[in-house]
Order: C-alpha cells, then sequence, then structure tokens
C-alpha cells in the first residue's frame, strides 16, 4: 500500500495530469488523421520527456499511447477512413451506422467501449502482469505464424454473402503484400524491372487509398451528391448519445469482455499488436452474435468488438514491457527506450524492484482512460461538424491531409502513387461488388504471416512442428474450424453435422491444452473434455429425437 500512496503522489499532480492531458490530445489528433500513426506521435513526443522524471515521461507517452488508439474511430465512423491500422474493423460497421443517420449513437458506441477496454485491461495489467507476461515467452515462430494463419480465417467472415468475391478480394491482399523485396532474404518479386515495384506497397498508403480515396470518389462522383453533406443525405443526430451508447454497452458485457480479453493476450504476445486485436475481436464477435446477418450494416457489436480490443491491447503490451522488457510493439519499445534513458531496466524484477515507478506506470494507465474519455467527449463535438461541410469540400481536405500523411510517413513520393493507384483500384472493386476488408486484411496480416513462416523454416524445415508446438496446435485447430463456421451458421439447427460441431471443437482443443503441462491448463483442457463428452452426448438423443420426427 505504501507504494501505491507513493506512486499515486507522483501521478495526482497538476503538472503530471496536464502534460498527459496534452498527450491524450495529441494521440486524439494523430489517431484522427489518415496517416499519421501513434507510433508517429509517441516518437515525436519522446524528446520532451528527456527533461521529466521516469514516472512523468512514460504517464505522458501513455496518454499519447490511450489518445492515439482512441482517436482512430472518429474518422473510422463519420468517413469511413480509419485514422490508425487499429481501427480498420471499427469502419466495417461504425461507418454504416453514422451513413444510417446515428452517427451520435456510432461514435457513443465507440467511445464508451474504448473506455471499458482500457479499464479491464489496466484491471488486469495491475493484478497478472507478470502471470500473463509469462505466455509471451511461450510463444515461438510456428505458435505466432498459426496465430495470424487463425486471423486469416477471418477472411470468410468478412466476405459477407458472396464469399467467392470475399475469397478474391483476400487473395489479392495477400499478393499486393508479395510485392517489393522480401523482408528476410532480401529477394525481389513481381517487380518485372521496375524500382517503384522492387520497393514495395508500403501498408498505410495502400489502406488510405482503398478506403479513404475509394470512399471519397464515389462520394463526389456526381454533381448533386457532391454538393450535400452527410447531414443532408438522411436524418442525422449529430448528437453523441453516451447514456445510450453507455448502457448499450454494458448490456452487451459478454462482447465487451471477450473482446478486451482477446486485445490483452493479442497485446502480451511480442509484435502482434491491435492491428490483429480489432479484427480477431470483431470476428469472434460475428461468429457468436444471433444476429450475424447484421454485422456490416452497423451493427452495435460490430462497432464494440474492435474498439474495447484495441484499448485493451495498450494493457497487454505494456504488461509485456514491465515484466519481462520486451517491447509488444513499436510503441512500447519507445517507451522502452524512455525507461532506460533514465536508467531503469524493465525485467522480470522490474516490479519487485522498483515498484513506486510501476504503479505509476499502472495508475497513469488507469487514469488516461478516464482523460481520455473526457476530451474525446469534447473533441467529437467539434469533429462531427464534419458531417455538415458538403462532401467536395470535405473531400479536398481529408485528400490533402492524407496526402501529407502518406509523405511524412517515409517521405518519398512514391508513396503518392500507391495511394492514387489503390484508390482508383478501391473504387474499381467496390463497383464491381467486391468487399474491400478482406483486402486490407491479407495486406496487413499477409507480411506478418510470411515472416514467421520464413524464421519456422529457418530454424527446421519438419512441417510437423507446427503440430508438436501446443500454441500452434491450438491455433492451427481454431483456424480448421473457424473455416467452417459459416457452414455451421447456416446449417445450425437444419442438419445434423452442425450438432457436433461444437463438442468436436471441445475435445479437439483440450489436446494442446494436455500439451502445455503443468496443472491449470491440462485442468481445463479436462474441462473441455468433460463439457464435449456431454455436448456429444446431447448431439447424439437430439440426432434420435430428428430421425424419429
Amino acid at each position: 500500500m505504501e507504494n501505491i500512496v507513493l506512486a499515486f503522489g507522483e501521478i495526482a499532480t497538476i503538472q503530471t495530469l496536464a502534460l498527459m492531458a496534452l498527450g491524450a490530445v495529441a494521440g486524439l489528433l494523430s489517431g484522427a488523421i489518415p496517416g499519421f500513426t501513434i507510433a508517429m506521435a509517441v516518437v515525436l513526443t519522446l524528446p520532451f520527456t528527456f527533461s521529466m522524471g521516469a514516472s512523468q515521461g512514460i504517464a505522458t507517452m501513455i496518454g499519447v499511447f490511450v489518445g492515439g488508439l482512441s482517436g482512430g474511430l472518429m474518422s473510422g465512423i463519420l468517413i469511413g477512413i480509419p485514422g490508425t491500422p487499429s481501427s480498420v474493423a471499427t469502419t466495417f460497421d461504425g461507418f454504416p451506422m453514422a451513413r444510417g443517420g446515428k452517427p451520435g449513437l456510432a461514435l457513443g458506441l465507440g467511445v464508451w467501449s474504448s473506455f471499458f477496454g482500457g479499464l479491464i485491461s489496466a484491471l488486469l495489467l495491475i493484478a497478472v502482469a507478470p502471470q500473463l507476461a509469462r505466455i509471451g515467452l511461450e510463444f515461438q515462430p510456428w505458435d505466432y505464424f498459426a496465430l495470424v494463419f487463425f486471423a486469416l480465417t477471418i477472411t470468410a467472415s468478412l466476405a459477407g454473402e458472396n464469399l467467392i468475391k470475399g475469397l478474391m478480394a483476400g487473395a489479392f491482399g495477400l499478393l499486393i503484400a508479395t510485392v517489393g523485396e522480401e523482408d528476410i532474404n532480401g529477394v525481389s518479386r513481381f517487380d518485372f524491372g521496375s524500382d517503384y515495384l522492387q520497393e514495395g506497397f508500403a501498408f498505410l498508403p495502400v489502406l488510405i487509398g482503398l478506403f479513404a480515396f475509394s470512399q471519397l470518389m464515389t462520394d463526389v462522383r456526381d454533381k448533386v451528391s457532391a454538393r450535400k453533406a452527410l447531414t443532408q443525405t438522411g436524418n442525422f443526430n449529430i448528437r453523441i448519445e453516451h447514456v445510450k451508447a453507455a448502457k448499450m454497452v454494458l448490456s452487451r458485457w459478454v462482447n465487451l469482455v471477450r473482446s478486451s480479453l482477446i486485445g490483452v493476450f493479442t497485446g502480451v504476445l511480442p509484435a502482434a499488436g491491435s492491428s490483429i486485436s480489432n479484427i480477431l475481436a470483431y470476428d469472434q464477435a460475428k461468429k457468436n452474435s444471433d444476429e450475424p446477418d447484421r454485422f456490416g450494416s452497423g451493427a452495435p457489436d460490430g462497432i464494440i468488438a474492435p474498439e474495447s480490443a484495441n484499448n485493451a491491447t495498450a494493457g497487454g503490451s505494456l504488461i509485456t514491457m514491465m515484466a519481462l522488457g520486451i517491447p509488444g510493439d513499436i510503441i512500447t519499445a519507445v517507451m522502452l527506450g524512455a525507461l532506460l534513458i533514465h536508467d531503469v531496466v524493465p525485467s522480470p524484477s522490474f516490479i519487485s524492484e522498483a515498484p513506486v515507478l510501476a504503479y505509476s506506470i499502472f495508475i497513469a494507465f488507469f487514469f488516461a482512460n478516464f482523460l481520455v474519455l473526457g476530451l474525446q467527449s469534447v473533441a467529437l463535438r467539434l469533429f462531427v461538424l464534419v458531417t455538415r461541410v458538403r462532401m467536395y469540400m470535405l473531400a479536398a481536405v481529408i485528400l490533402a491531409y492524407c496526402g501529407i500523411g502518406v509523405f511524412a510517413l517515409h517521405n518519398i513520393v512514391n508513396d503518392m502513387w500507391t495511394l492514387l493507384l489503390f484508390g482508383v483500384v478501391g473504387y474499381v472493386l467496390r463497383n464491381l461488388g467486391f468487399p474491400l476488408a478482406p483486402v486490407i486484411l491479407g495486406v496487413v496480416l499477409g507480411p506478418i504471416a510470411e515472416k514467421w513462416l520464413a524464421r519456422a523454416t529457418a530454424i527446421s524445415t519438419d512441417f510437423t512442428e507446427f503440430l508438436t508446438h501446443p500454441w500452434s496446435l491450438f491455433f492451427i485447430i481454431l483456424s480448421l474450424f473457424s473455416m467452417v463456421f459459416g457452414l455451421y451458421q447456416r446449417d445450425r439447427g437444419k442438419k445434423v453435422w452442425a450438432l457436433y460441431y461444437s463438442p468436436c471443437l471441445m475435445l479437439a482443443l483440450a489436446v494442446p491444452l494436455y500439451q502445455m503441462g503443468g496443472y491449470i491448463r491440462p485442468g481445463l483442457g479436462t474441462v473441455l473434455v468433460g463439457l464435449g463428452l456431454f455436448g456429444l452426448y446431447r448431439a447424439r438423443q437430439t440426432h434420435r429425437t430428428m430421425a424419429a420426427a
């Protein structure tokens, strides 16, 4: 308690809270402007923390971190352009809900989901940091590849009604990711002798081109629509509905908690990050929903899941940094550098050796969620005014910011051409009825999957390693069942095989849990075996009843 009181005294000062608030505002702005990443904002903040104490400097950067994760939803919901990669899945339902006349509710759902997801993450950060961090040490290249492969199976869920076009779009995204020099060996692919193609396509220009440029082209393709504002295209209520949104989020507490846990778990894994967690959470929300057909057209759960997951990922990343000294992503790597500048070396004994600083980080992260909630509520009142601007004016301003952001990323003109190229490609794909979400999924996850597969095969060419590593086997089993989940939803209650889907999944997942050793996880495996056998018995009874009828 003495350490907690001392840490609280360091954070709860007017100067530190003011710096955190400034950091949160900077994070909100960087998250809301397409092309300006959270990592860029944290890196720019780092030099200003050199003259501060360790606790104050880290608290300021945490404010930027949490603000950036929450800021991406503003542009994603209102104009269909994810401000950051961690907000990609939020646009799937947030933008349709806003266009459907409910921008205030959509923004409210995003704000409160982010807040509650951050709080859940903060509580887990305080309670079980060392225990969760040890899971991150268990992951090897085979396990990482299996995790990303599982995330890639979400393509089928994002495809909507036209599965073939969705799978083609996902394959196109993976193809885009293979253009240019390969990261491991530096081998050029699909460059056709062009220096431009040899450099490959940076993720953010592709993302902004597909989402932003193509959407803006659609909005201003004729004079009538170009002269309209969003408020003229339907019955818009631009008042942020905080009370209704908070009640709606809490009423869907199962989705909230599940998505937050997915975010924390993904954050614990080094180099995973919120670009994966928000997509995974969205997929699980859709698969567990009673109304999966509503997803993609403005479903509240489609906003709650990704927003709670991406904010919860921040807590998971801090867990790995503090308990192991391993940065979970580039943002926590910068924070780790800030600690090293102050002669503080995070390690497994960090919490016991520097308890005041450790608890200062816990408290700062907890406070940051409240600060961002208040600041974002004010910022949204200003940001939502974009719904009153005519589309041709809005398109010009947005494209200017997108161009500046894309150029600032690497300071090369080729990124601007990439933005234009994929803007046209996205526009054509939209008009042909291809969903853009699977393309983005392939572009985001393709390089990550390739990296870990290359590392795994560099260690061993024996592909049975993917089945002998428990976590790898765990995610491969989930991937196989995920691939047929759409068929299961279609046939549930209609065909016999669907009765055995859930029991077989439980029995299959018990196998890698037994391989992990110890007491807790094999115990969970035993519980799954019991539930699976009971499920098989119930399925058999139901099968007989259906046959008799």
